[in-house]
């Protein structure tokens, strides 16, 4: 077996598991009940089908023309980084702009730790917190 039909094959293997996670990616954002959920599943799995496409892509050109792609390594690299920040500054946005939970949902860690008497206040740092409770 030659490194073409094997670049073809391990290149073909991963743009499939890429469009199949994709469609996942798709059900979970249409099927979720909540924002927070959906943002689950469009950043994870999107990220994961972009990473498995470009990965799969990367690997056809490396095996059958013996061509290393900068430019895809760069954006597997820019997807894996960015697209999971992206998301969870989503999901905060919209808790803090108080979007509600599903009601299937057990619990709020959250809510506690936002809700503390001193969270927002930037005059107390958390040395300060310290010193208080050594006393």
């Amino acid at each position: 077996m030659s490194a073409s039909v094997t670049g073809e094959a391990l290149g073909a293997i991963f743009i499939l598991a890429g469009a199949i996670m994709a469609v996942i990616s798709a059900i979970g954002i249409i099927r979720l009940p909540d924002v927070y959920t959906r943002s689950h599943a469009g950043t994870k799995s999107a990220t994961l089908a972009v990473l498995l496409t470009l990965t799969g892509t990367f690997f056809y050109f490396w095996l059958t023309d013996q061509y290393v792609s900068i430019r895809l390594i760069l954006g597997i690299v820019f997807v894996f980084l960015t697209a999971p920040v992206a998301g969870h500054l989503i999901a905060r946005a919209a808790y803090r702009s108080k979007v509600p939970l599903t009601d299937t949902s057990v619990e709020d860690e959250l809510k506690d730790v936002l809700e503390q008497k001193d969270y927002h206040d930037p005059s107390k740092s958390a040395g300060d917190e310290e010193k208080e409770e050594g006393r």
